[in-house]
């Protein structure tokens, strides 16, 4: 690519209040060290929205670290890639106070997740909670980007930061460049391995229908073992999502790994049953993980490389953020340093 043509800004952000799965990874994470040459990319824990729900501190403080290092493990290159902890760019929370006040309750009452959320959460259905969606949309305008990756279930929150944006720069002139939500055309939609019409989630407490990428071999092995197929026998290993949901996921995670069609698939264990296609899927995962694994525990290990990378993206981060929230905060009227 051109190095003299100005490249589109990316945005992401995944909370660090689970462990990162084998769906995050073959639906999105995967993709992302190749988005670096055409995009300039910035990927942040989004440590201050795992507030809305109590966490261990100290949990939290390790999980956030270590879904970093994984990110770096994926292949994620700091050199091409800003990597930050949101909590350590104070424009974040600052801006998303200025946007809390540009954001209407009746938006905010009708965001589908916060629905969700307070229903699993009805002992602790806090502020935070309901007007998360403003700081969200500041995560996303203060590096005004063109794009944000989401799933369907985030498309309503970049549908009321575009709301938003357009609201602000219609008082205010353009301030905001209005991102568009990009839907990823390739990655595999990786559901539960119990549940296979629910898509495998890192917020599931149990964790047996899902994978997660620093789990054990031996973990990945009996996961798939127990995984929900059906009772046919025979030539029972096809591709119909509708009549046989648990085969078509695991044939989907297969080829995800493997990069075999599905008709190949369907050859390779023509008449072998269940017995010797789930663990044919199990050991395709365990050796895709296993690197990423690996190199994941390595830089977890090294503090002072993983603590470089967050000062460095943070310090890059902040330098783009700043200049945006001075911009608003003229525009609003507050007076400057």
């Amino acid at each position: 690519m051109d190095e003299t043509v100005k490249k589109k800004v990316m945005l992401s952000g995944i909370k660090p209040t689970g462990d990162l799965t084998l769906g995050s990874y073959l639906g999105a994470i995967r993709n992302w060290k190749e988005r670096a040459e055409q995009y300039d990319c910035y990927y942040f824990m989004a440590d201050l929205h795992a507030l809305t729900t109590r966490n261990d501190p100290a949990l939290l403080r390790r999980r956030t670290l270590e879904q970093l290092a994984q990110y770096l493990a994926c292949g994620l290159d700091p050199e091409k890639n800003t990597l930050f902890l949101q909590s350590h760019v104070p424009a974040h929370a600052e801006l998303g106070w200025v946007l809390n006040c540009y954001t209407m309750f009746g938006e905010l009452s009708r965001m589908t997740q916060f629905k969700d959320k307070a229903a699993k959460n009805a002992d602790n259905i806090n502020g935070g909670l309901f007007t998360y969606p403003a700081l969200m949309a500041a995560d996303i305008l203060l590096y005004q980007p063109d794009y944000v990756p989401v799933g369907e279930d985030q498309k309503q929150h970049v549908e009321l930061t575009r709301d938003v944006a357009q609201r602000f720069n219609n008082l205010y002139g353009e301030t905001f460049k209005i991102p568009e939500p990009f839907i990823p055309k390739v990655g595999a939609r990786i559901m539960d391995l119990l549940d296979p019409v629910s898509k495998m989630s890192k917020s599931d407490e149990v964790g047996n229908g899902r994978v997660c990428i620093m789990d054990k071999p031996e973990d990945i092995l009996r996961k798939f073992k127990r995984a929900v197929t059906d009772s046919e026998t025979g030539r029972c290993v096809y591709y119909d999502p509708e009549k046989k949901p648990g085969v078509a996921n695991l044939m989907q995670i297969y080829s995800a790994c493997t990069g075999k069609s599905f008709p190949e698939i369907e050859a390779e264990f023509d008449g072998k049953g269940y017995g010797v296609f789930k663990p044919a899927v199990g050991e395709a995962v365990v050796e895709t993980l296993r690197p990423i694994r690996e190199e994941a525990e390595r830089i977890i290990r090294d503090k002072a490389y993983l603590e470089k990378i967050y000062r460095d993206g943070a310090e890059r981060a902040s330098y783009v953020a700043a200049r945006t929230l001075r911009k608003v905060y003229k525009k609003v009227g507050l007076v400057q340093k």
